[in-house]
Formats: C-alpha cells, sequence, structure tokens
C-alpha cells in the first residue's frame, strides 16, 4: 500500500504543474501573510459558519438535497457569509447517535455519493465566491473519527462515551491513542490521497488546485487527550500534527493547512500545548473555538446571573488567543462558537435573547480587533441550521431526518441558526458588511503605503 501511495504521490506532484491551465487566469488562492490572510492581494476577512453537512446535502437522488443546498447558498451569501467550514471525512461508528450514512463505511471503502455531493457542494460555492475549510477527521464520536479508526486496525478495545462504565474522561484518552496508530493513520493517509487527489465531477478540477478551498484542516478539535495523564502524549500529538500536515503538503501545496484546534481548552489548559502545536512550519494558521456552555461558564436556566461572567471569562480567552497567535506570527480564525436559545430551548418560537447579545459582542470585538491591526481574520458560528427542522418531539436526530446545525448527538436545534431567526440574522448580515468594508478599507491603505512617493 506505501508504493501505491507514493506513486499517486509523484503523479499529483506532477499535475500539480498543469494547475494553471486548468483556469482561463491564474487561481486566486487564500494565502497567508504574516498575521494575516490575503486573498487576489486583499486582506481576507470574513463571516463564516458550520455547514458540516454540506456534503450530504449535495449527494445526488434520496440521500441528498440539492435544492435545499442551493437555497442555503443563496441565503448564506446574502448575509454575507462567505466561508464555511464542512466535513469531509465521516466512518461507520459503533457508537449510537453518530452520522449516518458514513463516507467510510468499511475501512478503505468509500461512499461515491457523498463524495459526489462534495464536489457538487464545492461547484455551488464557487459560482458563490465562497471559501471552504474542509475537514478530514474527528477527535469526537459524531462522525466516527479516532476511535472509528483505533477500532478498526487498533487494540480492538472500543470505548464508548454513553457507556456509564466508561464515560467522557476514557473515550478522551482512547481517542487520542490514534496518533500513535500507525496502521489507523497508513488508513487516514489513504483517505486523505483519496480526497486531496480527488476531481471534481462537476467542474474538472483537481481538489488540490481549487481555488474554493482555504485550507484542509486535519481533524475536528484534535486534542492531546484529557487530565494529568495526557500531559507526556503531547509529543506524539505534535508528532502527528507535523507530520500529518507535511503530508498534505506533499500533495498540495496550493493550500493551506491547520489543525481545527479548540485552543486552550483542548490543549490541556497549557498555553505551551497549544502554542507547539502550531509551530510546525507546515501548519499555516492556528484556530480556536468557544464553547461558554460546554465549558460550564454559562447556565441558560441562571441566564441573568451568569451571562455577564460568560462574557468577561469569554472576551478573557479570545484575547489570549491574540496572544498566541502574535508569538506564533501567523493568522487566527474562531471557527466554533455558539449558543443555545433562551432556557435551552429548541422550539423555534422560543427567544434568542442570550444569543443575539453574545453574537453581537462577539462579532463587536472581532472587527474591533481585525481593525486595530490584531491576527483575527474571521469567524465561523456554529452552526447553520437554515430551513432545516427537527422532526421529533424528544428533539433526537435519527437516520434519514434532515439535517440541522447540530450534530447527531445533540438536540436538533440546540445552536442552530435557522432562516426564521430574523433577530440573529440580522446581526450576522452587519456583522459581514463591517467586515467587507473592513477588507476594502485595509486594501486601500495598503495601496497607499505602497504606491510610489510614500
Amino acid at each position: 500500500m506505501k508504493k501505491a501511495i507514493l506513486l499517486l504521490a509523484l503523479t499529483s506532484t506532477l499535475l500539480l504543474q498543469s494547475c494553471a491551465s486548468i483556469f482561463t487566469s491564474e487561481p486566486k488562492y487564500v494565502r497567508v501573510r504574516g498575521t494575516q490572510f490575503e486573498l487576489g492581494g486583499k486582506p481576507y476577512y470574513f463571516v463564516g459558519t458550520n455547514l458540516w453537512y454540506g456534503c450530504y446535502l449535495g449527494a445526488p437522488g434520496e440521500l441528498g438535497n440539492r435544492e435545499r443546498l442551493i437555497r442555503e447558498l443563496d441565503k448564506l451569501k446574502e448575509l454575507g457569509i462567505t466561508n464555511l467550514r464542512v466535513l469531509a471525512g465521516s466512518e461507520a461508528s459503533y457508537i449510537k447517535k453518530s452520522l449516518q450514512p458514513p463516507i467510510q463505511p468499511e475501512p478503505g471503502i468509500y461512499n461515491e455519493q457523498i463524495l459526489e455531493g462534495l464536489d457538487f457542494l464545492l461547484a455551488e460555492m464557487r459560482k458563490r465566491d465562497m471559501h471552504a475549510v474542509v475537514f478530514l477527521n474527528n477527535y469526537w464520536e459524531w462522525s466516527g473519527g479516532f476511535a472509528v479508526y483505533n477500532k478498526w486496525l487498533g487494540s480492538g478495545v472500543t470505548i464508548d462515551p454513553n457507556n456509564p462504565q466508561q464515560g467522557w474522561d476514557m473515550f478522551m484518552n482512547y481517542s487520542a491513542k490514534f496518533y500513535t496508530n500507525e496502521r489507523g493513520n497508513e488508513l487516514f493517509r489513504k483517505f486523505i490521497l483519496k480526497i486531496v487527489t480527488r476531481q471534481n465531477k462537476f467542474t474538472g478540477d483537481f481538489y488540490w488546485c481549487d481555488p474554493t478551498i482555504m485550507s484542509w484542516q486535519l481533524a475536528n478539535e484534535p486534542r492531546p487527550g484529557n487530565g494529568e495523564t495526557a500531559i507526556p502524549n503531547q509529543f506524539v500529538y505534535y508528532k502527528w500534527i507535523d507530520e500529518t500536515a507535511k503530508y498534505i503538503k506533499s500533495l498540495d501545496p496550493n493550500h493551506l493547512v491547520t489543525t481545527g484546534s479548540e485552543g486552550l481548552a483542548g490543549s490541556l489548559d497549557i498555553d505551551s500545548i497549544y502554542i507547539k502545536a502550531h509551530q510546525s512550519k507546515n501548519i499555516d494558521y492556528s484556530t480556536f473555538h468557544l464553547w461558554v456552555k460546554n465549558w460550564r461558564w454559562y447556565d441558560a436556566q441562571r441566564a441573568e446571573e451568569t451571562f455577564p461572567t460568560t462574557l468577561t471569562k469569554a472576551f478573557d480567552y479570545f484575547n489570549k488567543h491574540m496572544k498566541y497567535a502574535r508569538i506564533l506570527d501567523k493568522p487566527v480564525t474562531m471557527e466554533e462558537f455558539g449558543l443555545g436559545r433562551d432556557l435551552e430551548s429548541c422550539d423555534l418560537n422560543s427567544p434568542t435573547t442570550y444569543r443575539d447579545k453574545y453574537y453581537k459582542m462577539l462579532f463587536d470585538a472581532v472587527h474591533d480587533s481585525a481593525r486595530a491591526g490584531a491576527p483575527i481574520a474571521g469567524t465561523n458560528f456554529w452552526g447553520w441550521g437554515g430551513e432545516g427542522r427537527g422532526k421529533n418531539e424528544d428533539d433526537v436526530w435519527r437516520a434519514g431526518d434532515p439535517f440541522v446545525g447540530d450534530p447527531p448527538q445533540e438536540p436538533q436545534g440546540l445552536n442552530s441558526i435557522f432562516d426564521t431567526d430574523e433577530s440573529t440574522l440580522k446581526i450576522i448580515k452587519q456583522h459581514g458588511e463591517q467586515m467587507i468594508k473592513l477588507r476594502e478599507r485595509n486594501f486601500l491603505n495598503k495601496k497607499t503605503q505602497i504606491s510610489p512617493g510614500n
């Protein structure tokens, strides 16, 4: 298998030389310059969302819903959302409430319908000048991820976080065993090769040439593990990040690569672990997520009491990652954040009072920081529910149900922004307009700085 992968990698490298010939003009990729992104010679700032299920909507036949996907993309574009964080890998899980059907039902076997859905998604995004952050694996259980690779090609032992005899602490350290699972990583690299060198059925472009893709992401929220016992695991974690990113870049020198990290909260709350994880020359920018409810800062049942301290902690967390980005001398994106409706109701008729306040304050912090020259480039809120709706009274997702922003293990509607959430949509659109103006303002400033006589 290794020889075959090496041969295909060599073929891919040779074909890279013809990337420019595919397009009528030189393709414009998102680039990094110091602590900023650039696109086509302009600063690149964005408002984005998580549409992780986009490849499922794009699939042909009954599995997908292309008409809905087109409407969703049109709505997102109308709101000024130009960056989508999307899933490209899912594996058949032994854990209930995981995504179905999977992209990889068996080791090395791929569901071509869903991969065609990814083709369709990227083709439609290009028509709307959108960019994709594509994550390839998952530390968590909801799309299969590391745990399934460990089951397939590890010790054969499995850990289920929903089993009260095992739980989340055991699961997190089990998932982190993937970093030293050589056979599992060989299979993962085979999947990476499959995706990065794929030719889009609708555009004819190879993915490594497609400027619609902003970056490849190693995984959703990779961690070195959990608890003090995971501290020694940080070194295999760094090695895995560096070597996996290097492998992607050996196939694709055009696109950026990043980790998908939550930030400090996903780094055993040790800042040196977060910084070292992003110091690799093969990692182009850093990421962080902000989950105030999951980290028990915010209690929806005591919203008035806990919201002020939640904001204080959120801004502190935000500012820490601005500091880390400056140390790294790389851009940073806040690619996941969200908050439930009032009282964490999943009823679409329930108000979004605290969510709206939270979004507004975070968006203002992002805009003001970027305007002042901070390394922050944009956000991807979690997540877009659009016209999707939960079908069941218990709010549990079941195979065949419409997709919303919440993954299968969570109540459907928990953190989703729906197309009827007018007050939240207004805040998002206003922020989108701010970031577009900031991009144009900084472009004009840049031109003035480099013009003759200055």
